[in-house]
């Protein structure tokens, strides 16, 4: 696929010593949708700043569309919508003035068809004449995305785009945000809400300590690093574990009346069936099954364990 955004070694040391971003390489992809997951302080709004021009950095190099965003900042910057975490926008205005404005910001003429067919994309339009200040929380969130996109952006940034909304709001809001990756928009969103990327995202990445520790299609990396188990719910309780099934990646739970089998589905073998042979060669009987894949987010708490 083709690149729209290129890093190269960027780094970022803020004036109190703080090392917020460490040699950062990433390429994202025209018309994907990128989720970059990472705990609190793990570098994601710094790292957004600073392909936005928000922020300079200490250190690397960012090219959106091939031009460099200090050297061709006004074209790359009219490239780009952002739709920041905080809720920060004219309280007193209504929302078809601050959308309007927006467009205007960067030069462009004015689009009342354009504006209205953005409204009405975030289910705005009946709030056209409503001031900012009287809007839910949601709808303010919905006004951002508006703004951002009234420029006509090839790149959409959402930093924490759900944040504080409840979880109707959110899978519309999903849904508003496939339909703009449908138009040819690539979208790059920060979250803290793991379903959120299994839901969306095309490409994962994960950022720790500033550092992007991993980049992997979302569908690759459920398969490399999602582990399977499979649950026995067992007739009688165990203590322990007999030295016969020693051999086997077992755990005892629920106070010993179920043994859990991690296994790797991609294996030839996943080891099932001996399991179950050498158990009823040991006289253990079960009474029921389970299968359980691990989650997005299990392997992302993982993920950033073993990177500090």
């Amino acid at each position: 696929m083709t690149s729209i955004i290129s890093i190269s070694g960027l780094e970022k040391t803020y004036a109190t010593g703080f090392v917020a971003l460490k040699g950062v390489d990433l390429e994202i992809n025209a018309g994907e949708i990128f989720a970059l997951l990472g705990p609190n302080g793990a570098g994601k709004t710094t790292l957004i700043s600073n392909i936005c021009g928000i922020v300079t950095p200490t250190a690397g190099r960012i090219t959106v569309d091939g031009r460099d965003i200090h050297a061709d900042y006004r074209h790359v910057r009219a490239m780009i919508g952002l739709v920041p975490q905080e809720l920060a926008t004219d309280m007193f205005e209504t929302v078809l003035a601050t959308v309007s404005f927006s467009r205007g910001l960067f030069g462009k003429p004015p689009d009342p068809a354009l504006i209205e067919r953005v409204l009405r994309q975030l289910s705005l339009w009946e709030k056209r004449g409503d001031k900012i200040m009287t809007l839910s929380g949601g709808m303010k969130r919905r006004v951002l995305i508006a703004k951002a996109l009234a420029h006509e952006p090839r790149i959409l940034f959402l930093d924490e785009p759900t944040a504080g909304v409840d979880v109707e709001l959110r899978r519309d809001m999903w849904n508003i945000i496939r339909s703009m990756r449908d138009t040819g928009v690539t979208i790059i969103l920060t979250t803290h809400y793991i379903e959120e990327a299994e839901e969306m995202a095309d490409r994962i990445g994960v950022i720790s300590n500033g550092e992007i520790i991993l980049v992997e299609r979302k569908d690759e990396l459920m398969r490399k690093l999602g582990k399977k188990q499979l649950v026995l719910q067992l007739q009688s309780p165990l203590s322990a574990l007999p030295p016969a099934l020693a051999s086997y990646e077992l755990a005892l739970a629920a106070d010993g009346r179920e043994i859990v089998f991690t296994y790797d589905t991609r294996a030839d073998r996943t080891g099932i069936t001996a399991l179950l042979n050498d158990m009823r060669a040991a006289g253990i009987s079960f009474s029921d099954l389970s299968t359980v894949q691990s989650s997005l987010e299990d392997i992302f708490i993982d993920l950033v364990r073993q990177s500090r």
